[in-house]
Order: C-alpha cells, then sequence, then structure tokens
C-alpha cells in the first residue's frame, strides 16, 4: 500500500520541537478527525485519537510528535542571538544551517552563523564547533531590532525541507519522530478498517527528547491493556558503524524489534509469530537496559503495562538529514496493524 505522503509531508515540516509540539500536534489531529477517531488531549499536549471506543482489550499506540530543537539564551548588542540545544545534538550538524525561530510575535527566519575559516587559526580550523561558538543572525542591525522579534526562550528548529530520493527513501528532519507518530496513527486507522476487535488509541506523545514526560502522562490516563512504542532505530548500513556493536539494521529490513530488560516477552513473541505468518521482514535488537524511547515510561505506569517497541531504521539520526526507506515505513504499519487484529478479549499477556 502507497503512504499518505501529503500527511507525512505536512507532519514532517511543522515546527514542534519538545514542549512546544502544539502546531505539529494541531496537523496530527486534523487528519486523526478525518479518518473519523475520537480525539482527546492532554495537560501537557499529548494527543490521543481513539478508535473503537469501549471495545476490549485497549491498545495503546505511542509515538512521539517532538523533534529536537533550539533555544535562545542571549541577545548581543549587535542582535545576533545565542541559544542552546533542546535535545541531543551534534554541534557539527548546525553548522550554516538555516533556522525558524518561533517568536513571540511570529516565525523569523534566520541562519546560524560561525567565524569563516579564512579568519580562523591553524588551532582554530583543527577544532570542533561548539553549540557556545555559533550564533543565529536573522539579519537585525541592533540589539533593540532582534529583540523586537526574538525574546530569551523563544525556540527554533532547522528549516529543511522533505526530500524525495531514489528507491522510495525520503528525507528530512523530524523524522525522529514525527515518523513515529505517523506510524500509531496510520497503524490504528487500518486495525479499525479491518475490523480488529480491540480499543485501539494512538497517541502522540510530547517531551520524548527531554524525558518521555508525555509517555508516563498518557499511560497513566490511558492504564492500557498492551502498548507499542514506535520509534526510529539506527540504520546500520552505512559506513563506520560497527554491526557487532549496533546490529544489522539495514534499508529494507522491515520492522525492527526490540528485545531486552524493560521489554515484555509475551508481547515480543507476539510480534514475532505475527511478522513471520503475515511474512513481513523484521530484525531484532537488544536493547539489555533502557530502550532509550517512551517504552521506558510506558512499562512502568500503574501496576505495569506489557509494552514492546517497533522501530524504523533511520540513517543520520538527530541530523537535518535524517533518512528513512519507506518499504520499511509499510511494513511497520502493516505489522502493527496485524498484531492489533490477533488480540480479542481472551488475549493475556504473561510474561513467559
Amino acid at each position: 500500500m502507497s503512504f499518505n505522503k501529503s500527511f507525512l509531508q505536512n507532519l514532517l515540516s511543522t515546527p514542534g520541537p519538545s514542549s512546544f509540539e502544539s502546531r505539529a500536534a494541531a496537523v496530527w489531529l486534523e487528519q486523526a478527525k478525518s479518518y473519523g477517531a475520537k480525539l482527546g488531549t492532554d495537560a501537557y499536549g499529548v494527543s490521543f485519537a481513539t478508535f473503537n471506543k469501549d471495545a476490549e482489550p485497549k491498545v495503546m499506540l505511542a509515538g512521539h510528535i517532538d523533534e529536537i530543537g533550539l533555544i535562545v539564551t542571549y541577545i548581543d548588542k549587535e542582535g545576533l542571538i545565542y541559544f542552546k540545544g533542546v535535545g541531543g545534538w551534534d554541534s557539527q550538524q548546525l553548522v550554516g544551517q538555516r533556522v525558524r525561530i518561533l517568536g513571540y510575535k511570529g516565525d523569523v527566519f534566520g541562519v546560524i552563523g560561525k567565524k569563516p575559516i579564512h579568519l580562523m587559526t591553524g588551532d582554530d580550523r583543527n577544532k570542533v564547533s561548539k553549540i557556545e561558538d555559533l550564533w543565529f543572525d536573522i539579519g537585525a542591525k541592533d540589539q533593540d531590532e532582534a529583540k523586537g522579534h526574538v525574546r530569551i526562550g523563544d525556540v527554533a528548529v532547522i528549516e529543511q525541507p522533505y526530500l524525495q530520493l531514489l528507491n522510495g527513501r525520503i528525507a528530512s528532519k523530524a523524522i525522529d519522530n514525527r515518523i513515529g507518530a505517523y506510524i500509531v496513527l496510520e497503524a490504528a486507522r487500518r486495525a479499525s478498517e479491518n475490523k480488529a476487535k480491540a480499543e485501539i488509541v494512538a497517541v502522540a506523545t510530547t517531551q520524548e527528547e527531554i524525558g518521555n514526560v508525555g509517555a508516563g502522562t498518557a499511560a497513566h490516563e490511558l492504564n492500557p491493556n498492551v502498548a507499542i512504542a514506535v520509534d526510529v532505530t539506527h540504520a546500520t548500513d552505512v559506513p563506520n558503524v560497527s554491526k557487532k556493536d549496533n546490529g544489522d539494521v539495514p534499508f529494507g529490513s522491515g520492522a525492527n524489534l526490540a528485545i531486552g530488560s524493560t521489554i515484555h516477552r509475551g508481547v515480543f513473541n507476539m510480534l514475532v509469530e505475527t511478522a513471520e505468518a503475515e511474512k513481513i521482514p523484521y530484525t531484532i535488537e537488544a536493547n539489555p537496559s533502557r530502550t532509550y524511547t517512551d517504552a521506558d515510561q510506558i512499562a512502568k505506569a500503574r501496576s505495569g503495562i506489557p509494552t514492546a517497541v517497533v522501530s524504523i531504521p533511520n540513517r543520520y539520526m538527530h541530523s537535518p538529514n535524517e533518512t528513512i526507506d519507506t518499504g520499511d515505513l509499510e511494513h511497520v504499519i502493516a505489522l502493527i496493524a496485524a498484531f492489533i487484529k490477533r488480540l480479542d478479549k481472551k488475549t493475556k499477556f504473561v510474561q513467559p
């Protein structure tokens, strides 16, 4: 099946750094409304789209909608704007990028500046760029003009358009993890259309990049019988990435299933059984402790929620040019929808 390109493109291009996800959430909720879902939100901006309300069991599908971003910390007398990271940045990725600042009076565009190579000393040229050595330039003449558009605490995102590559691959900012928010809604819709017996709640969680905040509040509110967190994982078919350390997860390998201390093995086993029965390709990733996804909060909510993680391989994570294969995208959606289709009132998840 083809993916919903217009929805995905709109979702990826809309700014929504951690704690400032409302614009992206509005795009997601509008799409969910068009699918006939029952909508909801909570105090931390988490969005809910429920299908088959009051059916049993209840399934939570969580994909975080926040992206990494930047936050304004200081404006100098020349009108140049200094910032820090929101979430985990490799500062080398920021040099020379264009930005959209969500200014208090409206969006402002700028560029990230750095001393030109011509003016660097020999030592300077060999140094790694640090965030404290970079700045936003919005074209302001001085501090007063800059402060007329931007104030301390305003956030920004990289301004990088969606790009169609060869072989059904796409590149964009914010694939981590708008793609997860996209997948949970599309999988919920498909499972509902396929006459699944379960109540399915797709959840666009917030603040994952700064501590999985939204996943914890959402899981407590929903108290589901089973949950799947959907995220990205590292594609390892690129140079200088060790498969021995990080697993063999190439593009085209389908859904990636995590196994480890946080993962409920009963849910994991059913996902594997479903993938094999439906002939959906998959790989397995070992997580010896935390998964570093929303699953870490969901699993320990209430009295414990059987939780698994399904991921899509992603190249160049936490960069302006994250890249995925849309064939893998379809396989992840198909696996989750088929998993839900297997559930009924008699389904029990017991740790083997």
